[in-house]
């Protein structure tokens, strides 16, 4: 299939909007020691969580917070080893589950900005672009259409070319791009670590590509 590509508009952030609701905010006071926090003001939260921290120490927060929100995929011993690992290295980039990353994502950035820094600072690409025709569009499709601006050295080319060639099934692309949505007719927007994509990387703003879908041969089955 042959796809029509507009690149509108290409922006890095340091934090997403929505990753973190006041009843994430409620629940995380409790655990540092912070009762009774929903009868604070929802635009207090944020400041009195960081005040909450601040008490602990940086891998000790990270810990609390990696096991709020991972415990589900991440035994102890794992989360002790990333609570200390995050404090030297962009651990959203550089951990080998990938579909991980967009939760560490939201995890270092707020520490990073609790603590002021402490942390490094990791960035995400959001990416509104216009795609035709635009019907079954999903992120395999959006990855492979994208892919063609972006310049040779990018990383998603360099580890995942045969699965962007359609030689190999690309079920990395669920992880890699963290949402996607529409926002108009034909129109839509996506977000992924600046680590896979870069502003800089991209290319070409209005060009056609051909995405070749995987196909799994018969004998394999």
């Amino acid at each position: 299939m042959t796809y029509h590509i507009i690149i509108n508009n290409v922006k890095t952030v340091e934090e997403l909007n929505g990753a973190w609701t006041n009843n994430d905010f409620i629940q995380l006071l409790d655990l540092f020691g912070f009762p009774d926090a929903e009868q604070s003001k929802p635009e207090e939260l944020r400041d009195l969580l960081f005040m909450a921290i601040s008490d602990f120490e940086p891998n000790e927060a990270a810990e609390i917070i990696l096991k709020y929100k991972l415990s589900d995929s991440l035994n102890d011993n794992q989360i002790e080893q990333i609570s200390h690992e995050m404090l030297l290295d962009k651990i959203s980039e550089e951990y080998s589950d990938i579909s991980l990353h967009h939760e560490l994502f939201n995890i270092n950035q707020l520490l990073f900005k609790a603590f002021n820094g402490t942390f490094p600072s990791a960035k995400a690409s959001v990416v509104e672009f216009e795609i035709q025709p635009n019907n079954d569009i999903d992120k395999e499709i959006v990855l492979k259409a994208i892919s063609k601006t972006l310049s040779g050295s990018n990383v998603i080319k360099r580890l995942y070319s045969n699965h962007l060639a359609g030689k190999e099934n690309f079920d990395e692309a669920e992880s890699i791009i963290w949402n996607l949505k529409p926002i108009g007719e034909s129109a839509y927007q996506l977000i992924t670590s600046e680590y896979w994509m870069s502003r800089d990387e991209f290319t070409e703003a209005e060009y056609d590509v051909e995405v070749i879908e995987f196909e799994e041969d018969e004998d394999d089955n």
